[in-house]
């Protein structure tokens, strides 16, 4: 049986190149935005390419989360730092590479290696990753509590 489902995001333009978008469903605040400043947005906000890595963000923390929830897997921390990278394809911009950093705090030395295989299983089934034509790379980092470094 096949399932289709869908999400509705309705944005509006507020002045000169900032709006707002919305989402049907979600009481949370409307998340304002702009045009990146070199495009002449407003600095300090949000932007197209912020949302589009925080969704491959947001899709590899919740993935993650449910494959470790399933393999009984106990850890401290993830922390996915990430960076979109823009250049030209065909005389035309567009992301032609997306870095993430997952950063996987483990509380036994044990759980390494379902800890790495979990992170690769998360990168593969993100769907918003999948979704996309440039390539998502990721850069893991797994570590157990006494191997982070003290500040």
């Amino acid at each position: 049986m096949e399932t289709d489902y869908s999400y509705r995001v309705k944005g509006s333009w507020e002045v000169r190149r900032n709006g707002l978008i919305s989402a049907e469903g979600v009481e949370k605040p409307k998340i304002t935005f702009s045009s990146p400043v070199e495009f002449k947005g407003q600095s300090g906000q949000w932007t197209p390419e912020h949302f589009l890595i925080a969704a491959i963000v947001s899709c590899f923390v919740v993935t993650f989360s449910a494959m470790a929830e399933m393999s009984k897997l106990k850890f401290l921390s993830l922390e996915v730092p990430a960076e979109g990278k823009l250049g030209k394809i065909g005389g035309k911009l567009a992301f032609v590479e997306i870095v993430i950093h997952p950063t996987l705090i483990l509380g036994a030395i044990e759980d390494h290696d379902l800890g790495n295989r979990l992170l690769k299983k998360a990168a593969q089934g993100c769907l918003i990753a999948r979704s996309l034509a440039c390539p998502v790379i990721m850069e893991e980092v797994v570590r157990t509590a006494e191997q982070v470094p003290v500040a």
